[in-house]
């Protein structure tokens, strides 16, 4: 490794999206995720949301069908405006979901970590970073290198991903949306 991903990324989408066992080769990636709905959901209530934009190609059908509907995890659908919002529970995920909200990436069950590899694709670059935040102990050394500090820091913090950003994860809907929707429950 050579140098470090230093850009804010959806922690939601790199992390649990790979929960949903959809592999990211299908080319069908939400627009965004998040961990909570301003006002709606919470963090702590281990819900998962994927905005997708509307499709209603065939293809995009066959998708929302096979991937997400009848995904085990799925919970709920809600359509605002031009997005359909899917919800999924986690909650079968409890310790990892509070591990993620620590930004203990590295303390993820062997199953989760299993997960992320298999969406990533174990050579993909992607991957190559993600195993770091992970697995860190195998990269301190190259962190420490690149950083230009003392490794032993790096161990005592003992992560090498920044924790999510609650602006950046929790989606904002407007007013009316959100009026509609306490309507709806």
């Amino acid at each position: 490794m050579n140098s470090i991903y230093s850009k804010y990324f959806q922690k939601s989408k790199s992390f649990l999206y790979p929960l949903l066992g959809i592999k990211k080769s299908l080319g069908k990636s939400p627009v965004g995720t998040y961990i909570s709905i301003e006002g709606i959901i919470d963090a702590d209530d281990m819900k998962l949301i994927c905005s997708f934009k509307k499709d209603f190609t065939l293809s995009f059908i066959d998708f929302e069908q096979q991937m997400l509907i009848t995904n085990p995890l799925y919970e709920k659908v809600i359509e605002i405006d031009d997005y359909k919002l899917y919800i999924f529970d986690l909650s079968i995920y409890k310790h990892d979901w509070f591990n993620f909200l620590l930004g203990k990436y590295s303390k993820l069950s062997t199953v989760v970590k299993k997960a992320i590899k298999a969406y990533y694709g174990e050579s993909s670059a992607e991957y190559k970073y993600m195993e770091s935040y992970l697995y860190p102990e195998k990269y301190f050394k190259d962190y420490a290198k690149i950083l230009d500090v003392d490794i032993e820091d790096l161990k005592q913090i003992g992560e090498l991903c920044d924790p999510w950003d609650s602006e950046k994860e929790t989606l904002k809907i407007s007013i009316e949306n959100l009026i509609s929707l306490k309507k709806d429950d």
